[in-house]
Parts: C-alpha cells; structure tokens; sequence
C-alpha cells in the first residue's frame, strides 16, 4: 500500500503487487481506499462490501436528499449553531455500545484535523470559533466520569448519543439492550427536560439541598437509533454521517477539511532535537524551556 510506485520499487517489491492510491488522501479519509485493504482481510470481502455500502448509502443520501431532510447537512449546522452562536467548545460522542468503544477516538482525528484551522481557504484569519474538541467514551463509563459536568457543570457540551435496537450478544430476550435503552432515552430527556426547584422540593429535598439536585435542562443532544445491530453497513454509514458533517461545517467555515499543516511543525522540530538527543549540549536555537527540558531528559536517560 502506497502512492509511491518509484520508493517501492527501489526497496524491492514488484509494483504488479503495489495496491496504490493518490497522495492526497489523508488518513482520516483513507479506509475507502487501497488502505481499507487491512480492514477488508480482516473482517472479510463480504463485510467489507457491506461496509462500503452502508457508505454509499449515506453518501447517495447526503447528495440528493432535500435539505430539511438531509441528516449530515443538519447535523454540521447544529454544530455550526452550537459552537458559534453558544460558544460550545467542545462536542461529545457518547456510544450506549461497547464495541464502538474506540469510535470516539476515530472521530476526533477526522473532526479536529480536519477543522481544527484558523485560516480560511482564501488565506485569511478567520473571525469566529471553528472546530470544536470532540471526545467521547462508551456511556456506561461516561455516565459516571463526564456526565456531571454535562448535566451541572457551566459549559454547554452537545452530546450524541448511538444506540442500537438489537445486540450482539442478546440475554432474556433482550433485556440487557433494554436496560441499555432505557439509560439512553433518560439521558436524552434528562438533558433537555432538567429538573426544576419544585420537582426536587415535591421529593422531600431540604432547602439547602435542593439547588445542588437541580437540572436546568435545555442541553442539546443527538439520538442516533439504528433498527438492529450495528454491524458493517451500519457502521459504515455512521462514519460517512461524521464525515459529511465534517465537510459541511467546513464549508460553512471556510476551512480547507483536507489538509493538515499543524501536525508538520512538530515532526520538523522532533528530526532535529532527535539528532541533539545524541550529541553532546543541550541542543542549539531552541528557546529555555525546551533547552532546559533537553538537558534534564539528557541527564536521566544517559545516567
């Protein structure tokens, strides 16, 4: 796998066995390419084929569906709304899912790289809040790591939420899904609906108890429901969902979604202080931190 015929081919490897694909295909886009070959042996052509089509599914929607119908396009705008009009800065996936415990992480690289830019495509500093942090965890540990600062803290934190119908793993009929579901509905009611002072009072609450067991409410969440299970072509279309809603707030942002230059300064610097890492001093045109930072590092490692 590479896009360069001529390096492989002085390393050694017959190009007739090269799977290649364009140099301007960054990684966050990648698995619907030659580099989705991985993914393909893995879990197998048949899944793989039904991987893509879940994705083309989404792509086909996001091309020809009517705006106020088209989810991707919603779902960027909402984002747009959030983090420009009410200074949200941040946006949290958050799986009823084990098995998509990692997807959190997939979609941090695809949201931040991908928008995570100051200067519009004409060049020029842009004037408004752009890229928000994604981050996210299975809700059955989000519940009780990050949820309190959804629901009490003083940010405003937009959530997805995915669930799916059906599990993998059924157990007396589905309960277990069931008891998954119901987490999933309350949370989203929870966030929009809160809990005044009356409500918590009509319980019993004492006085000085009562403001810390209120939820002012008025959070703003995604449900995502998919039918069944979630399996290949689902999950293949909830990615290009993600991607769509990239590409949209960058369009409504102005921002290139397909470079990365803010990941190039740091590998240029780390070639550099990786040679003084062997030399002799504490490494040349660095400022004091880092030249004091050398030197501890240097003291340590080679003791």
């Amino acid at each position: 796998l590479s896009t360069n015929e001529a390096e492989v081919t002085k390393f050694g490897i017959d190009s007739r066995n090269m799977f290649g694909f364009e140099s301007w295909v960054g990684g966050r886009y990648s698995v619907w390419s030659a580099i989705g070959l991985s993914v393909a042996i893995y879990i197998g052509f048949d899944n793989f084929h039904k991987f893509l089509s879940g994705a083309h599914a989404m792509d086909k929607h996001f091309r020809e569906a009517p705006l106020k119908h088209n989810i991707p396009i919603i779902g960027g705008l909402l984002s747009v709304w959030y983090s420009d009009f009410f200074q949200a800065q941040t946006h949290l996936v958050a799986p009823f899912d084990q098995y998509l415990h990692r997807f959190p992480a997939y979609l941090q690289q695809l949201s931040m790289e991908s928008n995570g830019k100051s200067i519009s495509s004409g060049g020029s500093s842009v004037k408004y809040t752009t890229g928000p942090i994604l981050f996210g965890e299975p809700c059955t540990n989000a519940q009780h790591s990050f949820f309190q600062l959804v629901h009490q803290g003083t940010k405003l934190i937009p959530t997805d939420f995915i669930l799916s119908a059906k599990s993998h793993n059924p157990i007396s009929g589905n309960q277990h899904q069931k008891m998954l579901a119901s987490n999933y509905f309350a949370q989203a009611e929870a966030l929009m609906v809160g809990k005044t002072d009356d409500q918590v009072k009509a319980e019993g609450t004492p006085d000085d108890l009562t403001p810390h067991k209120r939820f002012l409410g008025n959070r703003p969440t995604t449900s995502i429901l998919v039918g069944g299970t979630i399996g290949p072509a689902e999950l293949g279309a909830l990615i290009v969902y993600y991607e769509h809603l990239t590409f949209v707030e960058g369009a409504v942002w102005d921002v290139n979604s397909f470079d990365q230059w803010g990941v190039e300064l740091g590998k240029v610097l780390a070639k550099k202080i990786l040679k003084e890492l062997d030399e002799p001093g504490d490494g040349e045109g660095h400022d004091n931190s880092t030249v004091g930072l050398i030197g501890v590092f240097k003291k340590y490692a080679n003791s």
